[in-house]
């Protein structure tokens, strides 16, 4: 009695605080990951989640060509652009878009004819690019969605939009939603994995923001680990000089006791997450280099993705690297390719990057099939949006195009999607969708739905608001699932 009297509201607060604290600490310890919202979703063995129903996919590789690659160059044959090739975009078809500041101030908008032949690949007779050859060879593995669009027309807000389902900074990223969502199956790697590529044309050097990997609002456990190419992959991972595992242990141990009060006191889930992080760290410091080392991979697997697997950084090595990280169970592979905004050059320094990664990525999707991964490993490729088709700066021999939200190319493969057809279609200019369209949301409810995720049940309580990837919009495209 004496001691109900004398308890305060403050520490009555702050104990329960503590009790949600330690719940968190052995969700991020043991269940990394939190249930999707709705009933029915449970632990499993492995600390994921049970799904909302039975998936398709159990973990994605995202192949991002950061720039907006020409879907007129690579992915949407237009045979009539040749005979209007100079000729003024008419203004039925332009419909008063607006522009970016690079073109707003033209006064004309002449047709640009792509430099490149279109050839029928594979048994679905799909048209693509002679660009990209390889990915010729696996045309039938994979869908062709022509009818991508959105609402940004700039980079940062286009890419924050394709990544996070807003085009305003401060939402979780889609590998942030599946750690939150479905945790891990990796015991000693995170849940997301990000690696960045450098591409071979002119402008390569695009900046990329951490927050498009980042965690938002939810907690900072989901956010994405940047995995590099120098001699520490993973930044501070390393013992310093004089420290041996056990004095790193004990070191640990120590420091986790010391967390583990502040938790009691004040029930911070942030503290929790520190803690659980520390441990991830450790377990990384064996992982980490054993993932990295590749002079175990036998010669065939450098023959299929070509010369620049050897070569640590590049796109080629990056997507090695991705089959050995979902081979040991990260949820999430992030591969970001810089270098496709061509407002210049088109003609000289596409083929460049078309050659960074159209063998590597073409070698991906077979290697996960011979290896039975692809079944369950949705495999995604493409930019932030697409290019005009009006030349920037005129009629040109080495034409430039601006950015164009309006319709764009990507391709996805495995993982519950219908391989080998073609999704949508733009109209004779490819300029407007005619046929199918495909928003960001309807893409990326799709994506959580091969996951075995209802996009509407996938929330976080933030601010008084539950959030979700697709906000208060998109639907599932049946028509591309297997």
């Amino acid at each position: 009695m004496e001691r109900a009297s004398s308890l305060t509201r403050r520490s009555l607060l702050q104990g329960a605080s503590a009790a949600t604290g330690l719940a968190a600490l052995s969700t991020l310890l043991g269940v990394r990951g939190q249930a999707a919202n709705g009933a029915g979703s449970s632990p499993n063995s492995k600390g994921a989640i049970t799904p909302h129903f039975a998936p398709k996919a159990k973990r994605v590789i995202s192949l991002f060509q950061s720039g907006g690659p020409s879907h007129l160059e690579l992915f949407d044959p237009k045979p009539e652009l040749a005979s209007r090739h100079g000729s003024e975009l008419p203004d039925s078809i332009r419909q008063g878009q607006r522009l970016t500041g690079m073109t707003s101030g033209q006064k004309s908008f002449p047709v640009i004819a792509p430099k490149f032949k279109f050839v029928r690949c594979g048994e679905s007779g799909t048209s693509l690019s002679e660009l990209i050859p390889h990915t010729a060879r696996v045309i039938d593995q994979i869908c062709v969605i022509r009818s991508m669009h959105t609402d940004a027309i700039n980079h940062d807000p286009a890419i924050t939009f394709i990544q996070t389902g807003s085009q305003q900074p401060g939402r979780p990223s889609l590998g942030a939603w599946l750690s939150h969502g479905l945790g891990s199956d990796a015991e000693d790697l995170p849940a997301f994995v990000v690696m960045i590529s450098h591409g071979s044309g002119a402008d390569a050097n695009q900046g990329l923001l951490e927050r498009l990997w980042g965690a938002g609002f939810l907690p900072s456990s989901h956010q994405g680990v940047k995995l590099r190419s120098g001699r520490d992959p993973v930044l501070y991972l390393s013992d310093p000089p004089g420290i041996d595992r056990g004095l790193r242990r004990t070191m640990l141990d120590s420091l986790a006791r010391l967390n583990q009060r502040r938790l009691d006191a004040t029930g911070d889930p942030e503290i929790a997450t520190r803690i659980a992080q520390y441990e991830m760290a450790f377990r990384m410091q064996s992982s980490v280099p054993e993932l990295t080392d590749l002079s175990q991979e036998p010669e065939s697997t450098f023959d299929m993705y070509g010369p620049d697997a050897r070569k640590p950084g590049t796109f080629a090595a990056n997507c090695v690297l991705a089959r050995r990280l979902v081979e040991r169970g990260v949820r999430f592979v992030q591969l970001y390719h810089r270098g496709w905004d061509q407002h210049g050059g088109l003609p000289t320094n596409i083929p460049k990057q078309a050659r960074d990664v159209d063998q590597p990525s073409a070698a991906l999707v077979a290697d996960l099939k011979q290896r039975g991964l692809l079944d369950d490993t949705l495999v995604m490729w493409g930019g932030e949006f697409g290019r005009t088709v009006y030349g920037q700066g005129g009629v040109k021999e080495d034409y430039g195009r601006d950015h164009h939200g309006r319709c764009f190319s990507v391709w996805l493969a495995g993982g519950g999607i219908k391989p080998g057809i073609v999704h949508g279609e733009t109209d004779d200019y490819g300029y407007n969708i005619v046929r199918d369209p495909v928003p960001i949301h309807d893409l990326n409810a799709t994506i959580l739905h091969c996951l075995g995720i209802d996009h509407e049940r996938l929330t976080y309580r933030y601010q008084g608001r539950d959030f979700r990837l697709t906000d208060v919009e998109g639907k599932v495209v049946e028509s591309i699932l297997a």
